[in-house]
Protein backbone atom coordinates (compact mmCIF):
# COMPACT_ATOMS: atom_id res chain seq x y z
CA UNK A 1 0.00 0.00 0.00
CA UNK A 2 1.31 3.40 -0.83
CA UNK A 3 1.91 5.99 1.86
CA UNK A 4 -0.88 8.16 0.43
CA UNK A 5 -3.47 5.36 0.73
CA UNK A 6 -2.35 4.62 4.32
CA UNK A 7 -2.73 8.29 5.31
CA UNK A 8 -6.16 8.52 3.65
CA UNK A 9 -7.24 5.30 5.41
CA UNK A 10 -6.09 6.69 8.79
CA UNK A 11 -8.03 9.93 8.22
CA UNK A 12 -11.15 8.02 7.22
CA UNK A 13 -10.83 5.84 10.33
CA UNK A 14 -10.38 8.90 12.59
CA UNK A 15 -13.32 10.60 10.87
CA UNK A 16 -15.51 7.57 11.54
CA UNK A 17 -14.51 7.58 15.20
CA UNK A 18 -15.45 11.26 15.58
CA UNK A 19 -18.66 10.73 13.62
CA UNK A 20 -19.67 7.81 15.87
CA UNK A 21 -18.90 9.81 19.03
CA UNK A 22 -20.79 12.80 17.64
CA UNK A 23 -23.83 10.63 16.90
CA UNK A 24 -23.75 9.19 20.43
CA UNK A 25 -23.52 12.69 21.91
CA UNK A 26 -26.43 13.88 19.76
CA UNK A 27 -28.44 10.81 20.82
CA UNK A 28 -27.68 11.48 24.50
CA UNK A 29 -28.70 15.12 24.10
CA UNK A 30 -31.91 14.14 22.32
CA UNK A 31 -32.79 11.64 25.06
CA UNK A 32 -31.95 14.16 27.80
CA UNK A 33 -34.04 16.86 26.12
CA UNK A 34 -37.07 14.55 26.25
CA UNK A 35 -36.76 14.34 30.04
CA UNK A 36 -39.08 16.90 31.54
CA UNK A 37 -37.40 18.22 34.67
CA UNK A 38 -40.47 20.31 35.28
CA UNK A 39 -42.29 17.10 36.22
CA UNK A 40 -40.10 16.91 39.34
CA UNK A 41 -41.92 20.03 40.56
CA UNK A 42 -45.53 18.94 39.90
CA UNK A 43 -46.12 19.17 43.64
CA UNK A 44 -45.65 22.99 43.40
CA UNK A 45 -49.00 23.33 41.59
CA UNK A 46 -51.69 24.82 43.81
CA UNK A 47 -52.13 27.58 46.36
CA UNK A 48 -49.87 27.59 49.40
CA UNK A 49 -50.21 29.86 52.44
CA UNK A 50 -48.84 30.71 55.85
CA UNK A 51 -50.37 33.22 58.26
CA UNK A 52 -47.70 34.88 60.41
CA UNK A 53 -47.57 37.96 62.62
CA UNK A 54 -46.02 39.73 59.60
CA UNK A 55 -49.02 38.96 57.38
CA UNK A 56 -50.47 36.34 55.08
CA UNK A 57 -47.82 34.77 52.85
CA UNK A 58 -49.24 33.16 49.68
CA UNK A 59 -47.68 31.38 46.71
CA UNK A 60 -50.01 30.39 43.89
CA UNK A 61 -48.53 28.04 41.27
CA UNK A 62 -50.06 27.21 37.87
CA UNK A 63 -48.89 25.20 34.89
CA UNK A 64 -48.67 27.43 31.81
CA UNK A 65 -47.54 24.71 29.39
CA UNK A 66 -45.33 21.60 29.29
CA UNK A 67 -42.17 23.58 30.00
CA UNK A 68 -43.29 26.46 32.26
CA UNK A 69 -44.92 26.81 35.67
CA UNK A 70 -45.72 30.30 36.89
CA UNK A 71 -46.42 31.69 40.34
CA UNK A 72 -47.35 34.83 42.15
CA UNK A 73 -46.01 35.25 45.66
CA UNK A 74 -47.41 37.91 48.01
CA UNK A 75 -47.44 39.05 51.60
CA UNK A 76 -50.63 40.84 52.60
CA UNK A 77 -50.93 42.74 55.89
CA UNK A 78 -54.23 43.55 57.62
CA UNK A 79 -56.13 41.69 54.88
CA UNK A 80 -55.64 44.63 52.49
CA UNK A 81 -52.08 45.94 52.08
CA UNK A 82 -49.77 43.98 49.77
CA UNK A 83 -46.30 44.63 51.19
CA UNK A 84 -44.46 42.09 49.02
CA UNK A 85 -45.10 40.93 45.47
CA UNK A 86 -43.05 38.71 43.17
CA UNK A 87 -43.68 36.76 40.02
CA UNK A 88 -41.91 33.46 39.46
CA UNK A 89 -41.33 31.30 36.41
CA UNK A 90 -40.11 27.74 36.66
CA UNK A 91 -38.87 27.03 33.15
CA UNK A 92 -37.29 24.07 31.46
CA UNK A 93 -34.83 25.26 28.83
CA UNK A 94 -33.38 22.32 26.90
CA UNK A 95 -32.09 20.00 29.61
CA UNK A 96 -31.92 22.56 32.44
CA UNK A 97 -34.50 23.94 34.86
CA UNK A 98 -34.50 27.58 35.96
CA UNK A 99 -36.33 29.38 38.76
CA UNK A 100 -36.68 33.00 37.61
CA UNK A 101 -37.94 35.68 39.98
CA UNK A 102 -39.03 39.27 39.44
CA UNK A 103 -39.61 41.16 42.70
CA UNK A 104 -41.50 44.43 42.84
CA UNK A 105 -39.26 47.31 43.98
CA UNK A 106 -36.11 45.14 43.91
CA UNK A 107 -33.34 44.73 41.32
CA UNK A 108 -35.08 47.34 39.15
CA UNK A 109 -37.75 44.62 38.81
CA UNK A 110 -35.46 42.76 36.41
CA UNK A 111 -35.72 38.96 36.53
CA UNK A 112 -33.06 36.96 38.36
CA UNK A 113 -32.57 33.30 37.42
CA UNK A 114 -31.46 30.43 39.62
CA UNK A 115 -30.39 27.14 38.04
CA UNK A 116 -31.51 23.77 39.38
CA UNK A 117 -28.45 22.14 40.96
CA UNK A 118 -30.04 19.29 42.91
CA UNK A 119 -33.35 17.47 42.58
CA UNK A 120 -34.97 14.62 44.44
CA UNK A 121 -38.60 13.55 44.60
CA UNK A 122 -39.13 15.85 47.61
CA UNK A 123 -36.56 18.62 47.23
CA UNK A 124 -35.43 21.08 44.57
CA UNK A 125 -32.39 23.32 45.05
CA UNK A 126 -31.69 26.29 42.79
CA UNK A 127 -28.54 28.42 42.90
CA UNK A 128 -27.18 31.65 41.48
CA UNK A 129 -23.78 32.31 43.11
CA UNK A 130 -23.47 35.72 41.41
CA UNK A 131 -26.66 37.14 42.98
CA UNK A 132 -26.28 39.21 46.17
CA UNK A 133 -29.01 37.59 48.29
CA UNK A 134 -30.26 34.98 48.12
CA UNK A 135 -27.82 32.76 46.28
CA UNK A 136 -29.81 29.60 46.98
CA UNK A 137 -33.53 28.81 46.89
CA UNK A 138 -34.75 25.47 48.21
CA UNK A 139 -38.19 23.86 48.17
CA UNK A 140 -38.79 20.86 50.42
CA UNK A 141 -41.96 18.79 50.18
CA UNK A 142 -42.75 17.69 53.73
CA UNK A 143 -46.10 16.07 52.90
CA UNK A 144 -48.81 16.34 50.24
CA UNK A 145 -50.12 19.52 51.87
CA UNK A 146 -47.00 20.96 53.50
CA UNK A 147 -43.84 22.48 52.01
CA UNK A 148 -40.92 24.56 53.22
CA UNK A 149 -39.38 27.15 50.94
CA UNK A 150 -36.12 28.70 52.03
CA UNK A 151 -33.72 31.30 50.75
CA UNK A 152 -30.12 31.53 51.85
CA UNK A 153 -26.84 33.24 51.20
CA UNK A 154 -24.35 35.64 52.72
CA UNK A 155 -25.25 39.03 54.16
CA UNK A 156 -22.32 41.05 55.50
CA UNK A 157 -20.19 37.92 55.35
CA UNK A 158 -22.56 35.86 57.51
CA UNK A 159 -24.77 33.01 56.36
CA UNK A 160 -28.45 33.90 56.53
CA UNK A 161 -31.38 31.55 56.01
CA UNK A 162 -35.03 32.54 55.80
CA UNK A 163 -37.66 29.80 55.88
CA UNK A 164 -41.23 29.94 54.67
CA UNK A 165 -43.38 27.01 55.79
CA UNK A 166 -46.61 26.71 53.80
CA UNK A 167 -49.77 24.63 53.80
CA UNK A 168 -51.70 23.77 50.66
CA UNK A 169 -55.16 25.32 50.68
CA UNK A 170 -56.20 24.23 47.15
Amino acid sequence: MSLFIKIVTIFIFIGCLFSCNSSKQEEATTIASKVNLLDTAKWFIGTWQNQTSDGLFTEQWNQKNDSVYSAISTVVVNHKDTVFFESILLEQKNIELFYTVSVKDQNKELPVSFKLVNATANQLVFENPTHDFPTKITYLKISEDSIMASISGLIDGKEKVEQFPMKKIK
